[in-house]
């Protein structure tokens, strides 16, 4: 999965409300972070995943790669959203050479899109699975989604060498990190309109689904509550967040929330047990900008009864000095592991 490769990347995670990018370098010693910038997004550009505006997000791709100095012209970037399907799915086994002509017909008893209008790739698990069997984990994305990120790139003067997802990426740096855990490891990036879930077992991905909720909904419920704009309520929220002194109200409306979206995490987790025939999540890892949400992530805990950790994206991974302070490390901690993540690609990898 870390293969070095000759042409390096850049890792672009274009989120519901930032962009984040991260240049790595990497030898065989290990990785450093050179170089890494977050731009925000105007509301609405993304929607769901799916790329609203190719033309603004490429020229705040454009901006933040001017910001950094780089050279580099490859990107990896990752999909996410209700338009991206990931199933593990049991197929007749076969020579893997064979997979490709196959796993279209396969394909279609899964996916809720015409099969025509999708682009479809997968990855052969290492598995017990019955001497007849096997398991492949099924990668699908509608074509129009695709071609509105190559558009967004091309914006930004790049190339799209690698296409990801985002959720993969997520792994990719959890791996590099913390390596292969015995048992089944739970990974939950807080996003602004998305939570990344992903379930590792000894080093693969065997489950990932982008669960419809994020900060946004905080801000909704607070701005409705109150009745106050989108903008006074996502300050408030922000204030919350920061251990600050808001109205009574915010917090009870938070503590709320978190209710809410710990239950669509624990419906998410007990899908994923019965896909899985019963496996269960020894353990959370967490990141992303919710975990600074008051007893968002302690709300989870609770109802699933499992116990978690803040990911580190940089407990391995050390960073150039002389473009980047500790203090500026510790900012983008919670916030880099996708964009991380996709900067290990590399130009022609193909897991």
């Amino acid at each position: 999965m870390f293969g070095f490769g000759n042409k390096n990347l850049l890792g672009v995670d274009i989120g519901s409300s930032t962009i984040k990018i991260a240049e790595i370098e990497g030898s065989r010693k290990g990785y450093e972070l050179s170089s890494f910038g977050v731009v925000p997004l105007a509301r609405g550009v993304i929607n769901g995943g799916e790329i609203v505006d190719p033309s603004n997000v490429g020229q705040s791709i454009r901006s933040l790669v001017s910001s950094m100095r780089t050279k580099r012209t490859g990107v990896a970037s990752g999909l996410f959203g209700t338009a991206v399907i990931v199933k593990k799915i049991s197929m007749p086994k076969m020579d893997p050479k064979l997979v490709s002509e196959q796993i279209k017909w396969e394909a279609e008893q899964y996916i809720p899109f015409d099969i025509n209008e999708v682009t479809i790739e997968y990855k052969i698990l290492k598995s017990g699975a019955s001497s007849e069997t096997m398991d492949v984990l099924l990668i699908a994305a509608k074509q129009d989604i695709v071609f509105r990120y190559i558009e967004s790139i091309e914006t930004a003067q790049l190339k799209l060498e690698s296409l990801d997802i985002n959720g993969f990426g997520l792994a990719n740096c959890f791996e590099y990190n913390y390596g292969v855990h015995p048992g089944v490891i739970g990974l939950l990036n807080f996003g602004a309109a998305t939570t990344n879930f992903v379930a590792v077992d000894r080093g693969q991905v065997i489950y990932c689904r982008d669960i419809p909720i994020g900060g946004f909904n905080y801000t909704n419920d607070i701005m409705q509550t109150m009745n106050i704009s989108f903008e006074e309520s996502e300050a408030l929220k922000i204030s919350a967040s920061m251990g600050q002194e808001v109205p009574a109200e915010v917090n009870n409306q938070i503590l709320s929330t978190n209710e809410h979206y710990a239950e669509e995490v624990k419906s998410s987790l007990e899908f994923f047990n019965t896909a899985s025939g019963n496996l269960n999540v020894s353990r959370f890892f967490v990141t992303g900008g919710g975990i600074f949400v008051p007893a968002l992530v302690a709300t989870i805990s609770k109802l699933t009864n499992i116990p978690y950790e803040v990911m580190d994206p940089f407990l391995k991974i050390s960073f150039n000095k002389r473009n980047l302070s500790a203090e500026y490390i510790d900012q983008i901690r919670p916030l880099s592991a996708i964009a991380v993540g996709l900067g290990f690609r590399k130009a022609g990898d193909i897991d």
